[in-house]
């Protein structure tokens, strides 16, 4: 590999990576929350299974709506100003969820609307910001870096249940604490993370390597000129605009996949530590068997991301894990035993997790510019419906027959048909390799 790619690769990853996990993990941690502190929030609020799963998934409806809009204005604004607003907004409604029974007080909604609305809120504030983060991330590594730095970047994912989850579970302890609960001190806690690291996003992001002071001269030029081949290389394949992109079966048709990605992630995720919690745990235990598959998933992003990226293939490499995911949460519905049960969850954490950081490789693959930010929040805003859907789902089966098994199943079943989609839908892997390669 060339000197100048090496140090500039190297000196990017180094500068950027690090700090949008952060950035991530408590973006992840403050959306999910919610999943720990149910263990004693419920019964606080008076929510049944189908009220909290409503709620928990009703935050997906308000981030389908202004996905799109966000995405384009971050292309439009820059990373660094839209970034910290995000941050800024979600910090204080997600700390506004400590708030529900004086809310519900004060506006006369009650406990369970009150629930639902702060959770339409934070949908609206953090809409933009994970599609935000894939666009920027195609701004600054070149296609074959990325199914790997995806995978280092969405490894936040597991890790905010891995050591959020034993936080929460700590936090949930704090009754009484200036008249508040453990769930509500659980909420203000957490929050404060995202609120100050607004501030670090405003100053320390760059919006484009061209303004990139942190990188040498030749270093920025290089990094400039490659993704400018990338790009052109791009559209003389596929130049879509922005309402093309908005409309492109491809694009439509990986906002499917992702929708059954994403109900397999949020229906296990949101209801998992309660599946737990029915073995006989203590709350502390609970968060902490709970995070045992995410850090299945931590290893599982890493090394399959970065296997792809080395084998340059993309359509197994996606299609793969979705079917270790299936069989592992349809497996879960038929073990009793405790033990057994977590090892077919740990099983569905490794394909869940597997999957993503190769699956954001396929839209960077043949969409750039702002057709490349819409695209991206099109897909990211469909398949997140499923972060509402499934959940519900999840609640409402339970709710019904007294039972997850249902739920689970069918939340393999949407893990089926992304597979499906996958393998139809096909790569063109050449749209993927380095410029000059491509025109030999």
């Amino acid at each position: 590999m060339d000197t100048v790619e090496t140090r500039t690769i190297a000196k990017v990853s180094k500068r950027l990576v690090p700090f949008l996990i952060i950035c991530y993990f408590v973006a992840y941690l403050d959306r999910v929350n919610v999943s720990f502190a149910a263990l004693t929030m419920n019964k606080d609020l008076g929510l049944s299974q189908t009220a909290f799963g409503f709620g928990a998934g009703v935050f997906f409806l308000a981030y389908f709506i202004f996905e799109v809009p966000s995405n384009l204005m971050l292309e439009k604004f820059g990373a660094r100003k839209w970034i910290a607003r995000i941050m800024l907004s979600w910090g204080i409604l997600s700390g506004a969820m400590a708030f529900i029974p004086a809310i519900a007080s004060a506006t006369g909604l009650g406990n369970e609307h009150s629930f639902y609305l702060v959770r339409v809120l934070l949908g609206a504030a953090e809409a933009g910001f994970f599609p935000g983060i894939i666009f920027y991330l195609t701004l600054w590594f070149p296609a074959e870096y990325r199914a790997r730095i995806v995978g280092y970047f969405m490894a936040a994912i597991p890790l905010s249940t891995v050591i959020g989850g034993p936080v929460s579970g700590l936090l949930l302890y704090l009754q009484g604490g200036l008249g508040f609960a453990g769930w509500q001190w659980l909420f203000i806690i957490e929050a404060v993370p995202a609120i100050l690291l607004s501030g670090v996003v405003f100053f320390y992001l760059t919006d484009r390597p061209a303004d990139a002071t942190w990188l040498a001269p030749d270093e920025r030029a290089w990094l400039a000129e490659r993704l400018t081949a990338e790009e052109r290389q791009r559209q003389a394949v596929h130049n879509y605009s922005v309402v093309q992109s908005l409309f492109n079966p491809r694009v439509l048709g990986l906002s499917l996949v992702y929708f059954g990605v994403v109900a397999m992630n949020y229906g296990l995720s949101f209801f998992l530590p309660q599946i737990v919690k029915a073995f006989g745990l203590t709350t502390f235990l609970t968060t902490v068997v709970a995070a045992t598959p995410y850090v299945v998933g931590v290893f599982a992003m890493v090394w399959w991301g970065r296997r792809s990226d080395r084998k340059a293939e993309r359509r197994f490499h996606a299609a793969f894990p979705l079917l270790i995911a299936a069989a592992g949460i349809a497996a879960s519905t038929v073990l009793d035993d405790p033990t057994l049960k977590m090892i077919s969850f740990c099983v569905a954490g490794f394909g869940i997790f597997a999957n993503l950081p190769v699956f954001w490789t396929l839209p960077t693959a043949f969409l750039s510019g702002a057709s490349a930010a819409a695209g991206i929040a099109v897909i990211n805003s469909i398949g997140n419906l499923a972060g509402f859907a499934g959940p519900f789902a999840m609640g409402w089966i339970k709710d019904e027959t007294g039972s997850y098994a249902g739920g689970l199943l069918l939340l393999a079943a949407l893990g089926i048909m992304a597979i499906g989609i996958v393998l139809a839908l096909g790569h063109d892997q050449a749209l993927e390799r380095a410029p000059l390669a491509a025109a030999e």
